[in-house]
């Protein structure tokens, strides 16, 4: 599963904090003085095994701005500790169905999965150990399974609840940062930018300093077109991460893959290609590293070597986005049937998504818009979704649909508001010259088309060379 707007779901933060919310919890719950005790050993049994994870860096206010991230090195994978942690939490489970520490670790356990491989079956785990954990006791009693159940919900793209869980916790816990970041991770995907900032703000003067404060206010100079802010975010996270106790290799693998992201985003194929192969070598076959080493490679004119990551990336996870990538790739190498057996595989996935929920909907959209198939349907689900979630790349999918069904009154309104916070993405920049070039503004045609080839002349195999092409005429 691919992190929207890549936006990063952290779980890693609060997870100290969501111990030590259970404990506190369950000491105030009515529960028999045997369970009591024999759940706080068991809590601390896990804390001290390295389950509560902690940063070094916790109270640290200020950190010094490095210029360049640190070299890659392996990380050492704890996937058979995480699986007999969870093998042990399940049995605890089923005999104690009260025990709402154990659920709550299961939920960490689980998105700790989700974000390490994609798999969305372990989001549908991770919501029913939260559910269960409150079920076993109230959320005023248990914050820790209200923080699971915000993070569960946000992983599965529920932002609106998400939003109002976590609006509950800094409402129970107003002086501590988590909440703060749950909220602002919501607010960010509804769009709504400035109480997003303003939750940063309240995380950041409890949390100081740390990974997931420094990833998030990377995402808002991107968000605002500042690229080199962004890096720069980025790289300081990445050197906190690797200063956390125990370090986690998939943060430290994530933090790098987003330096490719942002490097790729501004046309610095080598620069990116470099960050995803350090990610690699910190997390060997990580998916999102994968992808964005095809996508690089393929920049460069690698079309074999793009199409060999892009199929690895596939294998360890059938994204729709990576799919139907790998589709175009096979499309521009003249493999027409597996570009159309690639191409259906997306419609299956998204297929599936709209009856479990909307995890692909924007995606699947997009997809179709791109490929010129069924313009109506596209703009509908892009028009739905926006309802609700209001966020510039919402605006943008309701453009770029609208124009391929026909509707550019409405395209060229929806492309103004994507552009409003003055992002500099060249796919924005591309949508908006072939709105422009449909309404019959060729100045303005010309302009964007330009900015888009310019940042990021690569920035779609199929795309761009229709940009191009399109300037040119």
């Amino acid at each position: 599963m691919k992190c929207d707007a890549e936006t990063r779901r952290r779980g890693d933060a609060g997870r100290k904090e969501l111990l030590m919310q259970s404990l506190f919890s369950f000491r105030r719950v009515s529960a028999s003085p045997r369970l009591r005790v024999l759940s706080f050993i068991f809590s601390l049994l896990l804390f001290a095994n390295g389950c509560g994870r902690s940063s070094s860096t916790e109270s640290r206010s200020h950190v010094e701005s490095p210029t360049q991230p640190p070299p890659a090195t392996l990380l050492p994978s704890d996937d058979a500790g995480t699986m007999t942690a969870i093998r042990f939490l399940e049995d605890r489970v089923k005999r104690d169905p009260d025990d709402l520490i154990a659920y709550n670790k299961l939920a960490v356990y689980y998105l700790q999965l989700v974000r390490e491989t994609g798999d969305v079956k372990y989001l549908e785990l991770a919501s029913r150990a939260a559910h269960a954990s409150l079920n076993a006791v109230p959320k005023e009693q248990n914050l820790g399974g209200l923080v699971m159940l915000a993070q569960s919900e946000y992983a599965a793209h529920d932002f609106l609840s998400a939003r109002d869980h976590a609006k509950e916790l800094t409402e129970y816990d107003p002086r501590k940062g988590y909440g703060y970041q749950m909220l602002g991770d919501a607010l960010l995907e509804l769009g709504d930018y400035d109480g997003a900032n303003t939750a940063y703000a309240r995380m950041k003067q409890f949390d100081g300093s740390t990974s997931t404060t420094e990833t998030r206010f990377a995402r808002l100079a991107m968000l605002h077109g500042e690229t080199n802010e962004a890096a720069r975010h980025y790289t300081i996270a990445l050197k906190l991460a690797l200063d956390e106790t125990p370090v986690s290799r998939e943060t430290v693998a994530w933090c790098r893959w987003q330096l490719g992201e942002t490097a790729f985003s501004i046309g610095d194929y080598k620069t990116a290609e470099q960050h995803y192969r350090d990610a690699l070598v910190t997390f060997p076959d990580y998916y999102r590293a994968l992808f964005g080493l095809g996508r690089a490679l393929a920049a460069q004119n690698d079309l074999a070597g793009a199409i060999e990551q892009m199929e690895r990336a596939v294998r360890r996870l059938p994204d729709p986005v990576y799919v139907a990538a790998l589709g175009d790739l096979y499309k521009l190498s003249g493999r027409d049937r597996e570009a159309a057996t690639q191409y259906a595989l997306v419609e299956r996935i998204a297929h599936l998504s709209a009856l479990n929920g909307t995890l692909y909907n924007r995606l699947f959209a997009l997809f179709l818009a791109d490929h010129d198939l069924k313009a109506e349907e596209a703009y509908t689900n892009a028009k739905k979704e926006y309802e609700t979630r209001r966020d510039i790349y919402g605006a943008d999918a309701v453009a770029w649909t609208a124009l391929k069904a026909g509707k550019l009154d409405e395209a060229q309104s929806a492309i103004k508001d994507a552009l409003r916070l003055g992002t500099r993405d060249a796919k924005l920049f591309y949508h908006a010259g072939m709105i422009a070039r449909a309404r019959g503004d060729a100045a303005s045609a010309r302009d964007y088309l330009q900015r888009a080839l310019k940042l990021n002349p690569q920035f779609d195999p199929l795309q761009a060379t229709i940009a191009a092409k399109a300037l040119a005429e």
